[in-house]
């Protein structure tokens, strides 16, 4: 048998090329994604529980909440 030398994707640790890695490419990007996600729902949830003054304590008005959440969790 042959001694096979294999390319390793440092992000997910997956061989690179071939099914396998590209299933484990995937399914590591999807719980990123997922985990954004969560992210993102709760500090949409935290800022929506601010009253007015303390979101303007903070410089932020009511209607740019959901931008303000997703820039926190995405960046800009």
């Amino acid at each position: 048998m042959r001694n096979m030398a294999y390319a390793t994707d440092i992000r997910t640790g997956a061989r690179s090329g071939g099914l396998r890695g590209a299933i484990t490419a995937y399914l590591a990007d999807l719980a990123d994604r997922r985990e954004k996600a969560r992210e993102y729902r709760r500090t949409l949830h935290e800022l929506r529980a601010l009253s007015d003054r303390e979101l303007s304590d903070l410089g932020i008005s009511r209607l740019n909440v959901e931008e303000v959440a997703y820039r926190a969790t995405y960046g800009a």
